[in-house]
Parts: structure tokens; C-alpha cells; sequence
């Protein structure tokens, strides 16, 4: 079978049954990553955050499960909380398989909030897998004067913040509104990494990043008490943190569990990896596929040991389902936070 290229090789696959139902069509599959030999994957975070931690693992492991075993390269694009690489993966990257995205988990959210940032639609983009869930958390400096959230509400604490679409900047300005805290939010940091060392200097007392970062990469922190995690942006507390107050449990009203319960929904995205909106459907059976087999791959999970990462896959149908439940927001919940953010 001649290998065929450039626009006609699309259109076969377009009309493909699917990789699953002919050698013919799986065998298109091969040929064309063949001829490619290497997946871009955009990671919407500078280095040094679980997304760049997590998306790193995946390219070292996925391109073995993709037939014609393509490199997977990495590629941090950062800007806006992750929007700047969602637009891209959505209007610009190639829609042949050879671009992937690791987008923020916000991603629905800041769709149903109508972010004028937000150029895409999140139920149309292609949604290969997730990795694992998250707990994205907050964290203070041991010097700093203010050790809780409650303490916030009388002391002032400069955090860092990473983008007007991510919670580390989003959920501090929320709690001043609702819980009457006193968070000042210094913005202008890249990703959670540089956050965290803008913390470590004393530039800010305190910053937003993973539970997954925190236990991969800082556990002296933990074991030295040179930090305390003061809060869990999910709806509940994590086992794993049983002293540590989920964000839900600051709402006074019901109206207050709507607008809060948005900003932890997240955590059920998680570290998701996407492709732009339609993709042949071959080859976006091809990469499901090969993402649920790496998943499971034991070399993958035995690395992923090492690095203290949990692994919680979920497939392509069940994070669609999430993301059509959250770009589903009642006007009253959008309009507060129109009230709060003036967006």
C-alpha cells in the first residue's frame, strides 16, 4: 500500500470505518505517523508545575501505544492560565494528529464564565484522556505572619499569581468576597514553579500549586515545616489531607456553594490531554486507544512511582461528560462573578 500524503491521505481518512473495524484503515494509521515520526504536545504552563510534570511523563511513554511509534515532543506554551495554548490547539495546530494539548482544567469553566479569552468551544475539541485527577492547593511560607485562611481575614497575604485563568489568582480574589479575607494577589508569574520560588525568596508569602507538585518535588517542605497548606480547591477534603479545609466549605449561602463549586470542579478534569476538533476519526481512535494502554503500562507506572505521581485515568467519555455538565452555569452564578472579577 502506497503511503499518501498531504491532503488526499485526510480525505481517506476522513472516510475510514475506523482503526478498529479494518487492517486497511489501521494500517493508514501506521503509515501516516510513519511519515510524520513525531506528536507535538503543547503544554500550557511554563516548566515546573504538575502540568509540565505530568505532560512530560506521558510523551516519554505514549508514543510507544501509537502505531507507527511516533516521538512524543513537548512543548511549553504559557500565557493567560493555559488559554493562550487552548486557542492554538483549537483554530491552529494542525488537525491531523500531530498536535496534542495539555490545557488547563479551567478550560470549561472559563467557557461557561464567557471569558472573552476563551476562543474555542470545549465540548468540540478531541479528548484523548486524563492522567489523573487533582488537587490543586495553596500554600504559605513558614514566616509568613498569616498561617491559615482564617488568619487571612485579619493579615494581609501577598500571594502569587499565575494568570487570570487559574486558581491560583481566581480562588484568592473569590474568598476575599466571600469569606472576607484579605489576600493581595501579585500577578504576573509564568506557572506555579516560579510562584513557588517567588515564595521561597520572600517575595510573596504565599502561592497556589499541586498536591501532586508538593509531593514529587517538595517534600522536604513538608518534612522541614518550611510550608503549610492552608486550603484544597475541591469539594471536599482530600484523604490524603484530612487537616486541610476544601474550598466549599467557605460558602455562607447556597448561592455562595454555586459559585465555589465551580471553581472546584476542576479537579475531575484534572491532567487532561486534548486534540483540536475534528480529527480523523482513525486516528483519534488510535490515540485513545494508546492512551488507555499507556495508562496501565507498567514501566510508565513504575516511573510515575518514582516521581510520587498519582495515576487516575479516565477516558475521552467521561471527561466529555464533565466538561458538558460545567459549561452548564446558571446567569446568576455567571453574573457574580462578572460583579467580582469585572469581566
Amino acid at each position: 500500500m502506497s503511503c499518501l500524503k498531504g491532503p488526499a491521505f485526510l480525505l481517506v481518512m476522513a472516510s475510514a470505518v475506523g482503526a478498529s473495524t479494518g487492517a486497511g484503515a489501521q494500517q493508514s494509521v501506521e503509515q501516516f505517523y510513519q511519515s510524520k515520526k513525531s506528536i507535538n504536545l503543547v503544554i500550557g504552563y511554563a516548566p515546573g508545575g504538575s502540568y509540565d510534570l505530568y505532560a512530560r511523563l506521558v510523551a516519554r511513554h505514549l508514543g510507544r501505544f501509537v502505531p507507527g511509534t511516533p516521538a512524543v515532543t513537548p512543548q511549553n506554551m504559557p500565557g493567560a492560565g493555559s488559554l493562550a495554548a487552548a486557542n492554538y490547539i483549537y483554530s491552529v495546530a494542525p488537525k491531523d494528529g500531530t498536535a496534542l494539548g495539555a490545557l488547563g482544567e479551567t478550560l470549561a469553566m472559563e467557557q461557561a464564565l464567557r471569558n472573552p479569552a476563551a476562543k474555542y468551544d470545549a465540548t468540540k475539541f478531541t479528548w484523548i484522556g486524563r492522567i489523573a485527577s487533582s488537587n490543586n492547593i495553596h500554600l504559605v511560607w513558614h514566616t509568613a505572619k498569616a498561617q491559615s485562611v482564617e488568619d487571612t481575614k485579619s493579615i494581609e497575604m501577598a500571594v502569587a499569581g499565575t494568570g487570570p485563568a487559574n486558581l491560583a489568582e481566581t480562588v484568592p480574589k473569590l474568598l476575599n468576597v466571600i469569606a472576607g479575607t484579605k489576600f493581595k494577589v501579585v500577578s504576573g508569574y509564568p506557572s506555579s514553579g516560579p510562584g513557588m520560588l517567588a515564595m521561597e525568596r520572600g517575595e510573596v508569602d504565599g502561592a497556589g500549586t499541586s498536591w501532586a507538585v508538593i509531593k514529587s518535588q517538595h517534600q522536604e517542605w513538608l518534612r522541614d515545616k518550611k510550608v503549610k497548606i492552608i486550603l484544597q480547591n475541591l469539594p471536599e477534603r482530600d484523604p490524603e489531607l484530612p487537616d486541610v479545609p476544601a474550598l466549599l466549605e467557605f460558602a455562607k449561602t447556597e448561592a455562595d456553594k454555586q459559585l465555589l463549586r465551580l471553581y472546584a470542579s476542576g479537579g475531575a478534569i484534572g491532567r487532561a490531554y486534548t486534540a483540536p476538533p475534528d480529527l480523523p476519526s482513525p486516528i483519534a481512535i488510535a490515540l485513545r486507544a494508546a492512551f488507555q494502554k499507556m495508562a496501565v503500562d507498567p514501566d510508565m507506572l513504575a516511573e510515575a512511582t518514582r516521581m510520587t505521581l498519582s495515576i487516575e485515568p479516565n477516558d475521552d467519555k467521561q471527561l466529555l461528560s464533565v466538561v458538558a455538565q460545567t459549561v452548564q452555569v446558571d446567569d446568576s452564578v455567571r453574573e457574580r462573578v462578572r460583579s467580582i472579577f469585572g469581566n
